[in-house]
């Protein structure tokens, strides 16, 4: 088995995809003529959006959406980088919302966290040192 996607369900797919090219870097490597399901190029496992409409095709149970006026969720999605404070602040000038400042942690890793426009919670670190 291998861990293929990390699939977000968001309201608008475009805008996402926008967002996370702006405040990430990330390029777009895939989005549907119907513009509701994208994937970014982010590594060896892939991060994608579907809109909303099209979880609500494909879950028969109810599901809770991420409100961004609301706390986030238990989870976040993690980016390593080597230049962290410029990162932080390209994400906090793409419109992220400063969730944590920067921090250094015990072990030597800076660490910080943003929103995204949806609402979802972003790590954005040093690789641990080894």
């Amino acid at each position: 088995m291998k861990f293929a996607y990390t699939i977000l369900y968001v309201s608008s797919v475009p805008d996402t995809l926008a967002f996370y090219e702006q405040a990430f870097g990330f390029a777009r490597k895939f989005m549907t003529p119907e513009e509701d399901y994208g994937e970014l190029i982010t590594g060896e496992t892939t991060l994608a959006f579907a809109s909303l409409a099209l979880a609500e095709s494909n879950f028969k149970k109810p599901f809770q959406r991420l409100d961004p006026k609301q706390p986030p969720f238990a989870a976040e999605l993690s980016f390593t980088t080597e230049t962290v404070d410029a990162d932080y602040q390209r994400a906090i000038d793409a419109g992220a919302e400063a969730f944590e400042p920067l921090v250094q942690k015990p072990w030597g890793q800076t660490v910080g966290y943003v929103r995204d426009n949806n609402g979802f919670l972003i790590e954005i670190c040093t690789p641990i040192p080894t």
